[in-house]
């Protein structure tokens, strides 16, 4: 399997969802995953693709469902790392990844961590939710992403789009649609 950069695979999922595009309205749809574990409202029907990418040096396997509106990309990538450290510690290397592909600033930017109980045993979460303006294709962007590690699985919950043709409600009706289990 050809070594793909993240920036790479997430320019090539944005090229395929430009091209298989049929709606530039929002379409709420509900979407379940059953291999990535997440559950979420995308606004058009999602596009899945599977690349190997270089996640500060490590190979890593990422999954990335997304779906796009009015010229903005919705997406939630997904991978299983070896440990939970390993997890936790890919968070901010997602972080850096995003924010180079549009040579981003950081707005905001903040962090939790938490474990939870179950009958299975204790799940570790941690999360890295950001608010970035950049450029793309020599337009600029913002991106809304939250990056969530849970037990050995990492997900990244991103929207990029030019800012006037995102509003406040669609980017909180997607990212709190999202449910990991």
């Amino acid at each position: 399997m050809k070594k793909t950069s993240f920036a790479t695979a997430l320019g090539m999922l944005a090229i395929t969802l430009l091209l298989s595009a049929c709606s530039p309205q929002f379409d709420w749809r509900d979407y379940r995953s059953p291999d990535a574990q997440f559950t979420a409202l995308f606004p058009g029907k999602p596009s899945v693709l599977t690349r190997e990418i270089n996640l500060d040096g490590k190979k890593v396997s990422l999954t990335m469902t997304a779906s796009e509106a009015e010229g903005n990309t919705f997406a939630i990538g997904s991978a299983t790392l070896a440990s939970a450290e390993q997890a936790q510690a890919a968070l901010p290397a997602m972080k850096t990844a995003l924010l180079n592909n549009i040579k981003g600033t950081v707005r905001s930017e903040k962090s939790a961590v938490a474990a939870s109980s179950t009958p299975a045993g204790t799940r570790q979460k941690s999360s890295l939710s950001i608010e970035a303006t950049g450029s793309q294709n020599g337009k600029p962007v913002l991106l809304v992403g939250r990056f969530v590690a849970l037990d050995k699985r990492i997900f990244q919950i991103v929207i990029v789009g030019q800012e006037s043709k995102l509003s406040r409600e669609n980017i909180e009706t997607f990212m709190d649609s999202v449910k990991l289990q």
